[in-house]
């Protein structure tokens, strides 16, 4: 199994501020956005066009105040060449703490709790 590391996940407050933060602060570009049609909910992956990392800013309807240190959705995730090999070794390590089929993808955890994400490579 090959994995390769690809973004770095955190929670905002003000979408459109922290957007233009990045672009001006750090060069990064909008790569691409998603979420429901009801608009409950958005993430935002901006591209730093030198490595090609993303940060995934992650944005809730209704919230009023800020994240501390990013929220609980906190996580790097990691895309792998062969998604159920990957599984079968995560679940053989017992590190799996969720899954989301719907989605194609799930976290482990580290040793110190701290989540990645599993993705495949499509």
């Amino acid at each position: 199994m090959k994995a390769r590391f690809v973004h770095r996940c955190t929670h905002v407050l003000d979408r459109d501020a922290t957007v233009a933060f990045y672009q001006k602060a750090l060069g990064l570009v909008v790569a691409r956005v998603s979420g429901p049609e009801d608009g409950s909910w958005s993430n935002t992956f901006m591209v730093d066009p030198q490595s090609g990392f993303e940060i995934e800013l992650t944005w809730n309807r209704g919230r009023t105040t800020p994240y501390e240190n990013g929220g609980m959705d906190i996580h790097i995730a990691f895309r792998v060449d062969d998604i159920e090999a990957a599984h079968a070794l995560h679940e053989e390590m017992g590190c799996i703490q969720k899954e989301n089929p719907k989605m194609g993808l799930y976290f482990i955890v580290d040793p110190d709790g701290q989540r990645i994400e599993i993705l495949p490579e499509n």
